[in-house]
């Protein structure tokens, strides 16, 4: 899964399958279970891929409320991928594309071990409010 960043592809909202998904989201996740990612795709605004060969290697999502706020999920780059930028340009690629769409404000939750990841990103530090359902 290694690959040079000239190796790895970026691509918007290419078809995706449960397959490739769940291997990436199980390879960078311990706790991931099989999922069906379909209505999580089709709720999307627009997603970014990234693929070395044929692999999946890293995948952000972003969702909006339609007007000027949008949100990132499930930023996910495969370990063997990862700490050589590959997130940033997966994040980066997804606040540009919300950009496009309109979209004044771009959110994301996060644990705090990814507070610097998400600063190297541009975000910043905000108070927000969390209700479990």
């Amino acid at each position: 899964m290694i690959a040079p960043d000239d190796d790895v592809r970026i691509e918007i909202s290419p078809p995706l399958r449960n397959e490739g998904l769940n291997d990436l989201f199980a390879a960078s996740w311990p706790s991931h279970t099989q999922t069906d990612f379909a209505p999580i795709l089709a709720a999307s605004a627009v997603w970014v891929a990234a693929f070395a060969e044929h692999a999946l290697v890293g995948f952000v999502n972003v969702i909006t409320d339609g007007g000027k706020h949008a949100f990132i999920l499930d930023t996910t780059v495969h370990p063997k991928n990862q700490r050589r930028g590959l997130g940033i340009r997966l994040v980066n690629t997804a606040a540009e594309l919300a950009q496009q769409r309109g979209a004044e404000w771009l959110h994301v939750d996060y644990e705090p071990e990814l507070a610097t990841f998400y600063r190297r990103c541009g975000f910043t530090a905000t108070q927000a409010g969390l209700r479990k359902l």
